[in-house]
């Protein structure tokens, strides 16, 4: 059997590294080594991933440093998620994200969609061009968060729309609000209502535990 704690380093290492090609080797490896892939995703790919953030919040990574770790880590992800449905896990969480209706930016939301499941969440993927109605749908389906991103500031309305939605379906008082984009602010969180703001991946992923904590009964 394959040597688990050197294995998923050296995978932590490649994703870090942003070697999609090595991170891909490596899960294979460690497949054909008998290692668990809970395990390769615990103690490699997550723990790559929360470096990677911890790493852009003190300025010694930047987006195209997170976007080819990302990239890495989803390499070794297509090999490993189909073979975690029969095991037994416990969920960062459950998030819902997407970018707001009339935009179809989704750049940045990729990122923090990738680094909310490298962290560990169950990611639903709403995209983009996403209605008020289709975040309360995500909310009734059990969504602990909901992740809302905007580019434009034309469109930066819909998130005041979504929040407002979320309150007259009677599903906000289960459900956190996270909001980021370009042109959102701290100030503007506040205005709507949103219960936290992040203007980076790495802290949308920080954010999103503090969230997914609050959100759960004590």
């Amino acid at each position: 059997m394959a040597d688990t704690v050197d294995l998923t380093e050296r995978l932590r290492r490649s994703v870090l590294d942003g070697d999609a090609a090595a991170a891909a080797r490596l899960a294979n490896e460690g497949l054909a080594g008998g290692i668990v892939p809970r395990d390769m995703v615990d103690r490699g790919l997550i723990r790559a991933m929360d470096e990677a953030g911890r790493l852009f919040e003190a300025g010694e990574f930047f987006v195209p440093e997170l976007l080819v770790s990302a990239r890495a880590m989803k390499a070794a992800m297509s090999i490993l998620e189909p073979l975690l449905a029969g095991e037994a896990h416990v969920s960062a969480g459950r998030i819902a994200i997407g970018t707001v209706a009339g935009d179809l930016h989704d750049i940045g939301k990729n990122l923090v969609a990738t680094m909310l499941r490298g962290a560990g969440f169950d990611v639903n993927d709403l995209g983009v061009d996403v209605t008020p109605a289709r975040f309360v749908q995500a909310a009734r389906d059990g969504a602990a968060v909901i992740g809302v991103s905007a580019l434009l500031t034309t469109t930066m309305t819909s998130m005041r729309a979504t929040v407002a939605a979320l309150e007259e379906a009677g599903v906000r008082g289960r459900v956190k609000v996270m909001v980021g984009g370009a042109p959102v602010t701290q100030e503007y969180a506040d205005a709507i209502g949103a219960d936290g703001y992040s203007d980076n991946a790495g802290g949308a992923v920080a954010l999103a535990r503090r969230l997914v904590a609050q959100s759960r009964p004590s």
